[in-house]
C-alpha cells in the first residue's frame, strides 16, 4: 500500500517511525489518513526489522483531531462506519505486539488525544497540550475518552470529556497520560533515544509483556495472575530467555533472535 498522508521509515536500530503527514491541517484525521495509519501499524508489526514503533506528527501539532470537513451529509449508519474507521488505529495499537511510543509536541486534541492515550508510552515536549475538545463545537469525544479513562480514571475522564479544556504537559503527566516531558528542542533526539533503548531489549519478551498486559486488563484479580503466569511460562521456553540468562552469567551482551 502506498502512503500519501503517512511517512513510514525503518532503520538499523530496529525502530520504525510513523509520521502523521497532514501538517497544513494540523494532522487532523481524514478517512485516508486513518486507513493509512492503521495499515502502517499492521505493516510494521509484521516487520522482523522493527521492534519499536515511534509515532509522531509533522508540522506544529501532533494531531488536532478529526477533519470536520468530512462531517456533513451522512446517514446514522454512515456516521457509525466513518467514526469506527477514524478510531481504528486507537484499537489496533492495543492489539499489535510491537510497542508504540508517541512523540508528542504541540497540540493533541480530540481523536489526537485519544491516539496519545492509546499509545503504549508517551514522551512529550514541554510545550505540549491536549484535550477532548469536541464538546466545544457541539460534538463529543466518547471514543477517545475510552483510552483516556484507562489512564486517568472515571471522574477525571468525565471532566475532560464534558468540559473540553486543554491541559498542559505537566498536568497530563500528573494524570498518567504522559511518561516523560523533555524540553521541546530536545524532543526529537530524546524520543528516538528512548525508542532505540527499548529496541535493545528482547523483542519476544517485550511483545509477550505488552500482549499479556492488554489481554489481562479486564480480568478479575485471580484471572490476571493465571494469564500472566501462562505468558511467563511461554516466554521461559523461548531461545531469547535462555540467551538472556546465559549472557547474564557470562557477563556479555545478549544476542536476541526472536521477533
Amino acid at each position: 500500500m502506498d502512503f500519501e498522508t503517512i511517512i513510514l521509515a525503518t532503520d538499523e536500530n530496529y525502530v520504525g517511525t510513523l509520521t502523521l503527514n497532514r501538517p497544513d491541517s494540523m494532522n487532523t484525521f481524514s478517512s485516508q489518513m486513518a486507513k493509512e495509519l492503521n495499515q502502517a501499524l499492521l505493516n510494521l508489526d509484521q516487520d522482523s526489522g522493527v521492534r519499536v514503533i515511534l509515532l509522531k506528527g509533522a508540522g506544529r501539532a501532533f494531531c488536532a483531531g478529526i477533519d470536520v470537513n468530512e462531517l456533513a451529509g451522512k446517514t446514522p449508519v454512515q456516521y457509525r462506519e466513518w467514526i469506527e474507521k477514524m478510531e481504528a488505529p486507537l484499537v489496533t495499537i492495543s492489539k499489535i505486539k510491537t510497542p508504540v511510543i508517541a512523540q508528542f509536541h504541540g497540540v493533541a486534541a480530540a481523536n489526537g488525544m485519544g491516539l496519545i492515550a492509546a499509545s503504549d508510552l508517551v514522551i512529550a515536549g514541554d510545550n505540549a497540550r491536549m484535550g477532548l475538545t469536541a464538546i466545544n463545537v457541539g460534538l463529543n469525544c466518547v471514543g477517545p475518552v475510552i483510552p483516556v479513562a484507562r489512564c486517568v480514571g472515571r471522574k477525571k475522564a468525565l471532566e475532560l470529556l464534558l468540559y473540553g479544556n486543554l491541559i498542559k504537559a505537566g498536568k497530563a503527566q500528573e494524570l498518567g497520560l504522559i511518561n516523560r516531558i523533555v524540553p521541546k528542542e530536545e524532543l526529537e533526539e530524546q524520543a528516538y533515544a528512548w525508542a532505540k533503548e527499548l529496541a535493545q531489549k528482547s523483542p519476544i519478551a517485550v511483545q509477550i509483556a505488552k500482549s499479556a498486559f492488554y489481554a489481562s486488563e479486564d480480568m478479575g484479580y485471580d484471572g490476571q495472575f493465571a494469564h500472566m503466569n501462562e505468558a511467563f511460562a511461554r516466554l521461559c521456553s523461548t531461545d531469547d530467555a535462555k540467551e538472556g540468562v546465559a549472557a547474564f552469567f557470562e557477563k556479555r551482551l545478549p544476542v536476541w533472535q526472536e521477533k
